[in-house]
């Protein structure tokens, strides 16, 4: 039997619910009712007064047989023992663990319902004492008359109520919170337990799993009803004898979907990792507001989803599907270099940038390029790396640490682009601001046109459209390349010239990209001369030099360089966007012009102009001539100088074998006129005079040389 409890006068104050003085008074004024024991003091001062529990109240010495078993749950607990006790310990009510928050959202109904019992509860607790009849039939009045239950269900609740109390005051007592709500969660019904399915085995549940998250089984897109078939071919030969019913697998498939959180690794097997990422990966927003314009541009291609007439070389025109290279700038949102062409390669996007840094930024180049990672954007032309070391940071320096020519630095480099950013293989969203700017043209401008045939990339088949898209091409409805390029130009201005989202997102001044472009702080490097691009940009032809100049596309193009060049062949380069000159370079690919398309000499009368350039080119041309072959003639030897040297013989050698040609004597006719005979007369007397006085000046000195010798 167990003995008599005793607790302190402080302790049954509280259970009874009353003040420590209103219990004292009590005590003293009826002794005889209260079994009272006196107990040392451990300070050593006055006896402390302990009083029975069983002299209490009935509600009292319930409250204290609550506490205790809360005490005995807690003691097992920390412990980790059961508890040895003549009375077992009941379980750990659910609401002491319960959340609180999530309840109260979750049955929000129930839980006001439960506040407005508990006010009931500590009504009926407060009146006990202050009756006069049976406890038994005062809580059967009080019940039927406030909540409508028996008095046995409102004395279950109140039994629950002084349970979730002892439990509130002891949890108190352990860290000073409180926990009066747990007082309302023990009136409310306890939530029925989700996810046990108790008519499916482990073994079961686990091949279910199998099965559902196959990837062959998800990717094929099976369902439910394939599943409970599979689940019964499995039992059979596993020679399951209970199989639980279809509803029921169906409920544990949406619960392990819904619940357990596994929807997103059935869509990594159905759909696979890439899809996956694209997603349902978790990613984080980039700062752009944090670049200036032009710091970085992103680049990348997008096919319509329409079709347009393309015409091939031979002339022929067909239907296609024209793509748009373009470059973003990252900051403003501002489309720049945009190209609309039938396939998109290296070429091309050669011809995008040119546009992007001579046209759109009037001679200047941005600091870095976020690049796709196809091979058109990668490849060694463009990077200056091989493809394979595109993401390899040694062989980066390896390259670009050096002074190295044109063809192994690369194109963007060649161009002033300082460093080149290549996204991962299949992770878009790393240039998600031109990927942004590709939906919003399918939404905004592609579907505008007659020819959408719809997302033919998507997964979904009512995503397309179908279309006889040759009939109508032979009904003439479709545009050619010219006029959709044409509507994508009126496309472009809307779009930089309306309000973004994402601008208004990064709290931006300026909320459209012109804007933005325009006004934000911008980084500024100016491009190599445009010869130097287009010298870049084009693959050398072979062209033929006439003496009118080369021949291309029914011009002739002439420059004073190319004089030295007629008849022979030379390699050529054109500016796609500026066909008035091309640019010349000899065999080893160094630049000798550029040569300007010239106009043609017309019948007749010709403008002064262009006649008195044409006569000044002619001129230059013969006096350059002539002096190379002064130049060329002139004697190596100067001591050897004769009356012949360079006219058949150099250096004292007769270049040619022949005979000399006789020269013919000259005719000359005797003047008549007297004065001048006379004039000849005399000139020859004095002539024969001083060759007289010669001889004898010559005989009179060696007459002096041998008497000297004498």
């Amino acid at each position: 039997m167990q003995a008599a409890a005793y607790i302190t006068l402080e302790e049954a104050a509280e259970l009874e619910g009353i003040e420590y003085f209103t219990l004292y008074r009590r005590i003293e004024r009826n002794k005889k009712k209260y079994s009272i024991q006196p107990q040392k003091s451990d300070t050593g001062g006055r006896d402390i007064v302990l009083v029975s529990v069983k002299s209490l109240s009935k509600m009292a010495q319930a409250a204290f047989e609550r506490r205790e078993a809360v005490k005995r749950i807690v003691d097992a607990a920390d412990q980790d023992v059961e508890a040895a006790e003549e009375k077992p310990a009941p379980e750990r009510p659910w609401y002491v663990d319960a959340d609180y928050e999530w309840y109260q959202h979750q049955y929000q109904k129930n839980y006001y319902k439960a506040m407005e019992l508990g006010n009931v509860v500590r009504e009926y607790i407060s009146n006990v004492p202050k009756h006069h009849k049976d406890l038994t039939v005062y809580t059967e009045e009080f019940a039927r008359e406030r909540t409508g239950k028996s008095g046995r269900t409102f004395r279950r609740m109140v039994d629950d109520y002084m349970t979730a109390s002892a439990w509130a005051d002891r949890m108190q007592k352990e860290d000073g919170c409180s926990y009066d709500y747990i007082k309302v969660l023990a009136l409310c019904r306890k939530p029925k337990e989700v996810g046990q399915f108790p008519s499916i085995p482990p073994v079961m549940k686990q091949c279910i799993k199998n099965i559902w998250f196959d990837k062959a089984f998800a990717q094929n897109r099976r369902t439910r009803e394939d599943l409970y078939e599979t689940l019964q071919e499995i039992a059979e030969v596993k020679g399951w004898e209970k199989l639980p019913s279809y509803q029921t697998v169906s409920r544990y498939i949406m619960y392990l979907m819904d619940v357990e959180g596994m929807a997103s690794a059935h869509a990594y097997a159905k759909n696979g990792a890439v899809a996956w990422k694209n997603r349902q990966m978790v990613k984080r927003a980039r700062d752009t507001k944090s670049l200036q314009v032009l710091e970085m541009v992103q680049g990348d291609e997008h096919t319509f989803d329409l079709w347009v007439l393309h015409k091939t070389p031979s002339g022929k025109e067909i239907p296609i599907r024209p793509k748009l290279v373009c470059w973003i700038d990252t900051r403003s949102r501002m489309i720049l270099g945009d190209v609309i062409c039938r396939d998109a390669n290296a070429q091309i996007l050669k011809e995008s940038l040119i546009k992007m840094f001579y046209e759109d930024l009037s001679g200047y180049v941005p600091k870095y390029l976020y690049i796709d990672n196809g091979k058109d954007y990668t490849s060694k032309d463009l990077n200056g790396i091989d493809r394979k070391d595109r993401h390899d940071a040694e062989a980066k320096e390896k390259y670009f640490d050096l002074e190295c020519d044109r063809k192994t630095r690369g194109f963007y480099r060649d161009m002033g682009i300082s460093d080149v950013h290549i996204s991962m293989p299949y992770e878009p969203w790393t240039k998600g601001q031109i990927e942004r700017s590709f939906g919003t043209a399918i939404q905004k401008f592609s579907k505008q046109f007659a020819s959408y045939t719809g997302t033919l990339t998507g997964s979904k088949t009512d995503a397309k459209v179908n279309k006889d898209i040759k009939a109508m091409a032979e009904r003439g409805e479709l545009l050619t390349m010219e006029e959709f390029y044409e509507k994508w130009k009126e496309y472009k201005e809307k779009y930089i010239n309306r309000q973004h989202s994402s601008l208004k997102r990064m709290q931006e001044e300026y909320k459209t990209p012109k804007a933005l472009f325009e006004n934000g702080e911008r980084y500024q490097k100016p491009a190599p001369a445009r010869s130097v691009a287009v010298m870049a940009l084009m693959k050398a032809e072979e062209a033929y030099v006439y003496n009118t100049g080369i021949r291309r596309s029914g011009y002739d193009y002439m420059a004073y360089d190319l004089c030295s060049y007629i008849g022979r062949k030379v390699q050529i380069k054109v500016d796609p966007w500026d066909v008035t000159g091309i640019y010349v370079m000899d065999d080893t690919g160094a630049l000798i012009c550029r040569a300007e398309a010239q106009e043609l000499l017309k019948f007749g009368r010709v403008s002064d102009p262009v006649l008195q350039d044409h006569r000044r080119m002619q001129n230059r041309q013969i006096r350059d001539v002539r002096e190379q072959l002064e130049e060329a003639t002139r004697p190596f030897d100067l001591g050897e100088v004769t009356e012949n040297y360079g006219k058949g013989m150099v250096g004292g050698v007769e270049l040619t074998i022949g005979k000399k040609p006789e020269r013919a004597q000259k005719v000359v006719q005797m003047p008549e006129d007297k004065h001048a005979v006379r004039n000849a007369r005399k000139a020859r007397q004095e002539k024969e005079t001083s060759e007289y006085m010669k001889s004898q000046a010559q005989k009179a000195l060696e007459r002096l040389r041998a008497m000297g010798e004498k």
